[in-house]
């Protein structure tokens, strides 16, 4: 690939694409490394699946053995019928999620070693000159494929899973008004983006991963500062706070914490979903501080402030910046791999595709890159994890010190309550899975200033 001699499997028999020798030893050199990573891809991949259901297995396990009794913690603040429902809550979607894990790992292998990438691409290069649109057609086709087959999920999660248990508002002329919305905005700002990398992986030289990154860079920043202005309010209502006592309290957090924002805004939640959160958006100058309306309802004014304060933690340590550097990072190395990968002719073999000899491949290696890296990924997915927990302990931490942390606790376990997540996560699913800290240790780290504060 890119200039090279490429050998590939054709009839049985490896052949160099310059119309070279075909011999014994070249044969078995030529195919070592392909049959290596397949069988790379293979166990990886048995490793990954066998993980994931036994952490969901774990997780199925502790939460039902705990479905009794509620925590002695939190037996006089929570009620044992919302804390089954927590546990049920979370019982459903695991078992669904169990399904997930195995459609994704047979996806896997149907585009790869089963040959449906290969196929796809052969059938496209049919009645498609080998070029731009038909790598991009190929990355669409992947991706739609991909989508189409996740929709019967999709659909149970939100109508089946999340009706039963009092979450889903939507109805399903929304839904498919919002899968519309979401197609159309893909289009209008993806496939520009996906035009340029392929081209900048055609034609951008040896170090085309790097002009790439810095094109992905910008793209993030400028999808971010659109964001709240042009793509969310495509899906939701945002009107003004209009609570003046609230609109006093944050104003007057926002001195205190020197943070300036455009604006005050609620969400209508409500429309989707009777889940509750609070987030910032944007950045510079167009930052806003959102409420969901289901918030508002749930919450104090005291335990908004406490809510806001924890969000400007998050802020005033500099996760946001700390979390993009990261992420701009991770691009990074993955970009390099990836034009180092699409060099070596038995990244393609190994995973049962044919390159192109009459055209790039910069589309096939995209695929398949994206394809292979999250089996891998996943057994990482503790470090990530324990990264965001930690930064949600300072944030907790900065809003104690801001608020007074009694109603930072009482807005925790409310939030907790109303979303239905369970206090008695498996603590192993827990250090791969969650982001945020299980109530219990986020309660329990609030403790010493419980104390002091009373």
């Amino acid at each position: 690939v890119g200039g090279g001699s490429i050998h590939f499997r054709h009839g049985g028999i490896v052949a160099d694409a310059r119309g070279g020798r075909v011999g014994g030893l070249s044969t078995m050199a030529a195919m070592n490394p392909s049959l290596s990573l397949t069988a790379l891809l293979a166990l990886g991949l048995v490793a990954h699946v066998a993980l994931k259901l036994w952490l969901n297995v774990r997780q199925v396990r502790h939460v039902a053995a705990h479905r009794g009794a509620v925590p002695a913690a939190y037996a006089h603040t929570i009620a044992l019928a919302d804390h089954q429902k927590a546990a049920d809550y979370t019982l459903a979607k695991a078992r669904l999620a169990q399904i997930d894990i195995v459609l994704d790992a047979a996806l896997l292998l149907g585009w790869t070693l089963l040959g449906g990438l290969d196929a796809l691409n052969q059938w496209l290069l049919s009645w498609m000159s080998p070029g731009l649109m038909q790598q991009m057609a190929l990355v669409v086709g992947f991706m739609l494929v991909g989508g189409l087959v996740g929709l019967p999920l999709s659909l149970v999660q939100t109508f089946g899973v999340e009706q039963r248990f009092g979450f889903n508002k939507m109805t399903l002329a929304l839904w498919l008004t919002d899968l519309v919305k979401g197609l159309l905005i893909g289009a209008v700002l993806g496939l520009p983006l996906l035009a340029l990398v392929l081209w900048l992986m055609q034609a951008g030289g040896s170090l085309w991963w790097l002009w790439t990154w810095g094109v992905l860079v910008v793209w993030q920043l400028f999808l971010m500062a659109i964001a709240p202005n042009v793509i969310m309010p495509l899906f939701n209502k945002f009107t003004p706070l209009e609570d003046e006592s609230l609109k006093a309290r944050v104003q007057a957090l926002m001195q205190r914490a020197g943070f300036q924002a455009k604006g005050f805004f609620v969400m209508d939640g409500s429309r989707r979903s009777a889940h509750s959160n609070a987030f910032f958006t944007g950045f510079g100058a167009s930052k806003r501080v959102v409420f969901f309306d289901t918030l508002l309802k749930q919450l104090s004014p005291a335990e908004m402030e406490a809510v806001l304060a924890h969000e400007l933690g998050h802020f005033k340590r500099r996760h946001i910046l700390k979390m993009m550097a990261v992420s701009f990072a991770i691009t990074l190395a993955g970009l390099a791999l990836l034009g180092w990968l699409a060099q070596q002719a038995w990244f393609y073999t190994g995973l049962g595709v044919l390159p192109n000899m009459s055209g790039s491949n910069s589309a096939l290696a995209l695929v398949l890159f994206m394809l292979v890296v999250p089996v891998f990924s996943f057994f990482l997915a503790p470090l990530s994890s324990w990264r965001s927990r930690v930064q949600e302990f300072e944030a907790d931490a900065y809003a104690g010190k801001q608020t007074p942390p009694a109603d930072l606790a009482s807005a925790l376990l409310k939030l907790y309550q109303d979303n239905a997540s369970t206090l008695t996560p498996d603590p192993l699913f827990v250090k791969f899975y969650y982001s945020h800290p299980p109530a219990s240790e986020r309660l329990a780290r609030l403790q010493p200033a419980l104390a002091a504060g009373a």
